[in-house]
């Protein structure tokens, strides 16, 4: 079980459950220090005054605002914890909303929330039990790490979990990044939808990370002394010239069928709608003046 990291209460109008929280994810990335290259020494940073030159300790470090390149306004820590929010120690349910209303752009980071002692059980899966028998989603405010953050409340296998997101005006916005109307047909949208339902799964929990299976062969060969594996062949992928997009969509399909043990067959699409062209006439054959041959 993952360690405690923060301790409070979900407030529920006025219903109070103790919680405890803990990371509902974890960083399995492969971590690197630096070093010199000349004799390995490791490098490490220093925080330095750059007033006089001293390295500090992190106990003389201070939080400080700058108002203008020489007036700093110094918050100690103390003053930090002793703001008066409501949200302090809780998370606070402030509105339901429709769950598909949230957008994915808005979730951070995740964490479990476990009910912190007997007294919580009961109110604990009384809320859990409202929110699987409801289509709306819990929104939540909370202060951590010296600001007040908003949160939505979800369930994962029983457990509660608090998804933190992002403010309104944290959101930057997409404007000018789409493409303009670049003239697809019909047919080429139907292909990539038969993409789409080709490479559709009901079931992630196969994926991996091979960068990081890669990266930990390479430090076990060089760690015995051997050379690192020779690298994996890839697939040429052409990023700089016009393709054909239908022609591409079709080898894709064929690729994606074939992966699956599916067959091939069929994996085309023919244009449904074909292309007006200019008809070419043909002129008629003239009866020919033959006779035929006699036996």
């Amino acid at each position: 079980m993952p360690s405690t990291i923060w301790s409070g209460a979900i407030s529920f109008g006025l219903v109070t459950i103790p919680v405890q929280v803990s990371s509902a994810t974890e960083d399995r990335s492969i971590k690197f220090h630096q070093y010199h290259l000349a004799d390995m020494g490791r490098i490490r940073t220093r925080k330095v005054c750059e007033i006089d030159g001293e390295a500090l300790s992190q106990e003389q470090i201070g939080k400080g605002y700058e108002l203008n390149k020489d007036q700093v306004v110094p918050v100690m820590d103390e003053e930090l914890d002793q703001m008066p929010l409501p949200t302090a120690r809780a998370i606070e349910i402030v509105a339901f909303v429709d769950r598909k209303s949230i957008d994915p752009i808005r979730i951070a980071d995740s964490y479990y929330l476990s009910a912190a002692g007997a007294v919580a059980a009961k109110p604990y899966v009384l809320l859990r039990r409202a929110l699987e028998r409801n289509s709306k989603a819990a929104i939540a405010k909370f202060s951590w790490h010296n600001r007040e953050r908003l949160g939505l409340l979800s369930i994962r296998n029983n457990a509660l979990v608090l998804h933190s997101m992002k403010w309104p005006d944290e959101v930057r916005s997409p404007d000018g990044l789409a493409p303009k109307d670049t003239g697809l047909d019909e047919d080429e949208i139907a292909q990539a939808m038969k993409l789409i339902d080709s490479m559709a799964t009901d079931d992630i929990s196969g994926f991996r990370d091979h960068y990081r299976e890669a990266l930990e062969e390479v430090i076990k060969a060089k760690s015995e002394g051997e050379a690192p594996p020779a690298p994996a062949d890839e697939e040429h992928m052409d990023t700089g010239g016009v393709i054909d997009l239908m022609a591409a969509l079709n080898a894709s399909v064929q690729k994606a069928r074939e992966s699956r043990g599916e067959s091939g067959e069929h994996a085309t699409v023919h244009e449904t709608k074909p292309r007006k062209k200019t008809a070419k006439k043909t002129p008629a054959r003239k009866a020919s003046s033959r006779k035929p041959r006699s036996a």
